[in-house]
């Protein structure tokens, strides 16, 4: 029996050698292929790129040949590449999609296929029903169409563009004059010779760990999260600098690490940067954010005076915002965040760099700055954790999520929001939101309190609300 491959906002990821075979690799990139024939019969091009995992670049012939053999001609990069700087490439080459092989922070054993629209946003679930129902139908003897003369392959690089493109955005030369020294983490991954390159050919002192291939990612997931950047720490011990910078493997995440080694909570980085975009640049158009991120950022809008967009999970909600230019900026939880003028996909360069501009501008490391905002507008701590559910346990929770509580273990309820799973919103500011995973027995927790001892009675309640 043929696996059922299902893309997500976030493409198709899976085990290499299990579900992540050349057959399905072949099957799913048939179903792209098809789809955008669909779109353009003629003179279609897709770029093609990868992150460094092992066999990209296997993926990326085998890719260039499905869409040679439909008519379309693939564009095809050498090099890994980051996702943002793809995202940056099919808008400025006015390429008809991207195939991108990346399994972004997933464990090294983990690859995948992100397609992404000629906007440069990530496919739009609409977007996606259509590839899989191509794939169906490709799993069919009748569908084997082809060419009779296949598409000359051509080869792109989005690097110049794209680092052309941060210059243009990010204020180097504030940063040099601050003498600012830098730290960065690529993570063994895409974003390896790109934030330092740009920096130093600024003149910044940067200093980087972990600037090689390595396709087991030091034998643990490229997510550049507290627990692993140590080695980065170190380097900024060594080096004195004064932030450090992490990307994911695909580079469409951050990690940011103050002077002092302390690793700022993604929450806490968006919401600095929003505060230093609308000072910085006058930028008071819009502030978007997910609803399980920081209320932080709500806030800092009502500060500001500035209008604020709640989302769904999702970046693909956020994109739309940038693309309508109703936005500063926007971000999740989850370490994604893009500005307006800008891609409307997850950039973690981008957010590393605005970061440093911001500490070379201010005068200030990222915790000072953050302590100004908090003596502003108060005081946030959000916090996220998984949990594991039984299918009893997940049945009989499923069901007390279609419910509108008004007590919750002691609390009363003052607002229930479902913009995405369920949220409840209490009298003191505080909050908790509940979503269930779609591909994993696991419901995601979020939440935020305005100290640090609320934020643990509620993470108890939380956890208590959900197996009682």
């Amino acid at each position: 029996m043929l696996t059922q491959i299902k893309f997500g906002t976030s493409g198709w990821r899976a085990v290499m050698a299990e579900e992540f075979t050349f057959a399905n690799v072949r099957r799913a990139v048939g179903g792209i292929a098809r789809y955008v024939a669909s779109q353009k019969p003629q003179g279609a091009r897709v770029i093609v790129g990868r992150d460094p995992r092992f066999l990209g670049e296997t993926f990326c012939s085998m890719a260039a040949e499905i869409l040679g053999a439909l008519g379309i001609v693939p564009l095809v990069v050498a090099e890994p590449a980051p996702t943002p700087a793809f995202a940056h490439a099919v808008a400025q080459n006015k390429a008809d999609g991207v195939i991108n092989f990346t399994a972004s922070h997933n464990p090294p054993e983990y690859n995948g296929i992100k397609f992404s629209t000629p906007d440069g946003c990530p496919a739009l679930p609409e977007v996606t029903k259509k590839i899989e129902a191509e794939i169906v139908a490709g799993d069919s003897a009748s569908a084997k169409a082809s060419s009779s003369a296949p598409a000359v392959q051509a080869s792109l690089d989005p690097k110049p563009g794209y680092q052309k493109r941060l210059a243009e955005i990010v204020d180097l030369e504030v940063i040099r004059k601050a003498n600012l020294r830098v730290t960065f983490d690529p993570m063994w991954g895409s974003a390896r010779g790109y934030s330092d390159e740009l920096l130093r050919s600024a003149g910044v002192q940067v200093a980087t760990v972990h600037d090689y291939r390595d396709v087991l990612f030091g034998g643990h997931a490229p997510e550049p999260d507290d627990h692993l950047l140590e080695d980065l720490r170190k380097k900024m011990r060594e080096t004195g600098a004064q932030i450090g910078i992490a990307t994911d493997g695909d580079a469409d995440r951050f990690g940011i690490v103050d002077a002092d080694g302390t690793f700022l909570q993604p929450n806490y980085v968006i919401a600095l940067l929003f505060d230093y975009l609308v000072e910085s640049r006058g930028w008071k158009n819009g502030v978007a954010k997910s609803v399980a991120t920081t209320n932080l950022i709500n806030a800092l809008a009502q500060h500001h005076e500035v209008e604020l967009h709640e989302t769904p999970v999702g970046f693909k909600y956020i994109g739309e915002l940038i693309m309508q230019d109703k936005i500063a900026i926007g971000g999740e939880e989850s370490a994604g965040l893009s500005i307006r003028h800008h891609v409307p996909e997850k950039d973690g360069l981008l957010a590393g760099l605005l970061c440093c501009e911001a500490v070379a501008r201010r005068g200030k490391s990222l915790g000072e700055q953050l302590k100004a905002i908090s003596n502003q507008v108060g005081s946030y701590y959000p916090e996220r954790q998984n949990f594991r559910l039984t299918p009893e346990v997940k049945a009989k929770f499923t069901e007390k999520l279609r419910q509108d509580p008004k007590d919750f273990c002691g609390h009363p309820v003052g607002q229930v929001v479902r913009t995405d799973g369920l949220k409840l919103v209490f009298s003191d500011g505080s909050w908790v939101c509940y979503r269930l995973s779609g591909t994993e027995p696991v419901v995601r927790v979020y939440t935020e309190a305005r100290s640090q001892k609320g934020l643990e009675k509620l993470s108890t309640a939380a956890k208590h609300w959900i197996f009682e």
